[in-house]
């Protein structure tokens, strides 16, 4: 079983120091995060993350990015859209693709909520604690007002179906997000919209008003048109990325991105959703306000 404490890392960077040095050390960044939130006193603030488990140079640049933008935004936690762990899943690997890359944030006590991508190893990924799945492929939490559903797009039951429509169903929330892998709209080339999972999702989503998804697989951003009165946003590129993959004109893509890496920052208070998308250098590259719909 994964060790759910951080007992790994110790001896990574004891036996191993070339881990934070220059091979893996993040670059510094020198200029002061640009933070267009409105950072409301008690608003939900959170972080978004997909296909991120490299443990290369790139992702500790996201990672390091976000931590900049942490000292500001203050964000509580962050969504993972899977693919959260790439190649093998030993204790190192879960060391260097993830507990060294975001420990600045860890050690603020961020909490990191996980879905499982493709690549990932389910039984092992679910029960590792600082993913926070309490040992399941999909689940759901709260923050205030706004309710989180974390779902495994990889084998999409009737059993997680009928949970979803359940749990959507008794919901309260102001706000729904539903999040994991598989885009059901894209304008990306390599794998393109799930046609299959969007039959199955989009009824339930629209009978319980869910107001945004979140997803990765692609490895772009996209902000999508809303689509049956929905929010849909891309993340699939905080380590992975392919260059020019979206395809130009995109009749659903608000804003495309495919040239560098990014994470994306939410924060939400009463009726607005606040955003902004930064790349792995630190620029701005989409940014706005929404208005939560009534869905269904």
């Amino acid at each position: 079983m994964r060790t759910t404490k951080f007992l790994v890392l110790p001896l990574l960077l004891a036996f191993f120091p070339g881990l934070v040095g220059d091979q893996l050390a993040p670059p510094h960044v020198s200029h002061p995060p640009d933070v267009r939130l409105p950072l409301k006193n008690g608003s939900v603030r959170f972080a978004v993350i997909g296909d991120n488990g490299t443990g290369e140079r790139p992702q500790l640049q996201v990672a390091e990015q976000m931590q900049s933008y942490w000292t500001v935004v203050k964000f509580d936690f962050v969504l993972m859209n899977g693919d959260n762990i790439y190649g093998g899943h030993k204790p190192s690997d879960f060391a260097t693709k993830f507990e060294l890359p975001y420990k600045p944030l860890l050690d603020e006590s961020v909490k990191f909520y996980a879905s499982l991508g493709n690549h990932d190893d389910p039984d092992l990924e679910r029960n590792y604690k600082p993913y926070n799945m309490g040992g399941d492929r999909y689940y759901t939490f709260r923050k205030r007002d706004v309710q989180f559903f974390a779902l495994d797009s990889n084998y999409m039951d009737p059993k997680q179906l009928d949970w979803l429509e359940s749990q959507l169903k008794s919901s309260d929330a102001k706000w729904k997000i539903a999040f994991f892998h598989h885009p059901l709209f894209t304008s990306a080339k390599y794998h393109g919209s799930d046609m299959d999972l969007r039959k199955e999702l989009m009824p339930i989503f629209q009978k319980y008003g869910v107001n945004v998804v979140m997803s990765g697989h692609e490895h772009v951003y996209e902000r999508i048109k809303p689509q049956g009165g929905m929010y849909f946003f891309v993340v699939g590129n905080s380590g992975e990325l392919r260059f020019h993959n979206l395809r130009h004109p995109s009749d659903i893509d608000v804003v495309g991105f495919d040239t560098d890496r990014t994470f994306l920052l939410v924060e939400i208070n009463g009726d607005k959703l606040d955003f902004e998308t930064v790349s792995a250098t630190g620029e701005v590259i989409d940014s706005g306000e929404l208005d939560r719909q009534q869905v269904g």
